[in-house]
């Protein structure tokens, strides 16, 4: 699934002559659900057994990034 926002986090050029290839990273999508996530398994009150955790973290994720964008 593409999303506008799927801008590198992390992106790294590399360089001339060190053998270090251009990576453009995870997306910030992707950066912004898995720290919903650390959140969410870090909080003991939270039932893991009922809870999608994956489809909880990307709401989350989206949220920030439509926060974001509203902000600009």
């Amino acid at each position: 699934m593409t999303h506008k926002h799927d801008e590198p986090a992390f992106p790294f050029e590399g360089g001339q002559n060190n053998g270090v290839q251009p990576s453009s990273g995870m997306t910030l999508r992707d950066y912004f659900a898995a720290n919903a996530m650390q959140g969410l398994v870090s909080d003991s009150q939270v039932d893991m057994e009922f809870c999608d955790m994956a489809k909880w973290s990307y709401s989350m994720a989206d949220a920030m990034l439509a926060e974001r964008e509203r902000e600009r």
